[in-house]
């Protein structure tokens, strides 16, 4: 399907009237033909009106329709320079033919098919040249020569008046037609903007979702496996199945995030769970899995705080626990999850581990994974930790 720009609307616009102006110019014709059958026809005859009006005729049709479709500039300066001259030059031959109606469509055509400046110019010389016709018939009477001028300057300032004004009205017109398709052109380029925006923002919001969920599910089971293996070499079978049974788990909740993360919904630890037994389980998981004593503690009443909140909560608690489990060394770690405060909701994870230097952080995407999540939904997070002391991380979010 094409879009008609407006600038196209506005040509089929001028199209449409072109028949309009045909219409007007046949009108004039056919009025000045009746009104030379209808009155005296002088001492000249008819003859003379009717050899101008048809040679008015012939060049209207070979030159002033194809002028009328802008198409062909030449063609306007033919049809006016010669229908103006006869029309003058019948006027001296035979002043008393009805040839001041073409005054009424030759005039508009001098503004229909002219650029301004020419329009201007045109009106000017035809002025002139009309007035000249009437000092003429007046036999150059110098008394009536005052009148002539003033006549002359009146048809000559309505002329360019209303001329200027109807061109400006047009011009406005072709105006705002390209304004239209400017603004229209423009709003396309935005709209490409924003959709190659979004196109990036969602490729960022999938890398922090698999970061979040299938690199550290990955990472678990590669423990795991690990751990299994090193039971099987100590011949302790039951270890061995206990963490082959964790492989299996963690495998199902990674394929579930996959399938939910491709369906856009929710984290799979939030399915019909609460916030805080999805915590709850988190860190029950990351308890068996590793050496590392987990502790949830919840203070306050919970509530439930939306999708997006409660997503940014849960993914920082993973965060933060596998770089505990990886990282940190630490023998214990606390989850407190504080709903007493009415305006916010604060998680904090901290650890007994090994500590780092925070003035050169680690270049691990997860840190500032987070920080992106936790400032869209209008949150912060804050890291704080010594070499040797642990760790802290914790993150807020409005209710």
């Amino acid at each position: 399907m094409t879009t008609t720009t407006s600038r196209e609307a506005f040509t089929a616009m001028w199209q449409r009237q072109v028949k309009a102006w045909h219409l007007v110019y046949a009108a004039v014709w056919v009025t000045a033909v009746v009104v030379t059958l209808v009155q005296d026809p002088g001492p000249r005859g008819r003859l003379p009106a009717f050899v101008v009006m048809l040679l008015l005729a012939a060049i209207y049709a070979t030159a002033g329709v194809r002028a009328l479709t802008r198409e062909a500039p030449r063609m306007a300066l033919l049809h006016l320079t010669v229908s103006w001259v006869v029309v003058l030059a019948g006027m001296v031959v035979d002043p008393r033919a009805p040839l001041w109606l073409f005054f009424w469509i030759l005039f508009p055509h001098l503004w229909a098919m002219l650029t301004t400046r020419q329009a201007v110019i045109g009106s000017v010389l035809i002025v002139c040249g009309f007035t000249f016709v009437q000092f003429r018939g007046e036999d150059f009477d110098t008394a009536s020569l005052a009148g002539i001028l003033s006549s002359a300057l009146f048809s000559l300032g309505l002329s360019l008046a209303i001329g200027l004004f109807i061109l400006r009205l047009v011009n406005e017109a072709e105006a705002r037609a390209d304004t239209i398709d400017t603004l229209r052109a423009t709003q396309a380029d935005l709209a490409a903007v924003e959709r190659d925006r979004g196109v990036l923002e969602e490729r960022e919001r999938l890398s922090r979702e698999i970061h979040d969920t299938l690199a550290q599910g990955f990472t678990s089971v590669l423990a795991l496996t690990r751990a299994a293996d090193a039971a099987l070499a100590r011949g302790d079978v039951g270890t061995a199945r206990q963490r082959l049974a964790l492989v299996d788990a963690t495998a199902r909740d990674n394929l579930s995030e996959a399938r939910l993360i491709v369906a856009e919904l929710t984290p799979g630890h939030l399915q019909s769970r609460t916030l805080v037994e999805a915590l709850d389980r988190l860190v029950a998981a990351v308890s068996a899995e590793s050496e590392v004593a987990g502790a949830l503690v919840v203070e306050g009443e919970p509530t439930p705080l939306g999708g997006a909140r409660e997503v940014v909560v849960l993914r920082t608690a993973q965060e933060a626990l596998a770089n505990v489990r990886r990282h940190a060394g630490a023998r214990h770690c606390t989850l407190v999850l504080d709903y007493r405060e009415p305006e916010r909701v604060v998680l904090t994870v901290t650890d007994d581990g090994r500590g780092f230097d925070t003035t050169v952080l680690p270049t691990g995407y997860g840190l500032e994974g987070l920080r992106s999540r936790a400032a869209e939904v209008g949150g912060t997070l804050d890291l704080t930790s010594t070499p040797a002391s642990g760790t802290c991380v914790t993150v807020e979010v409005p209710r």
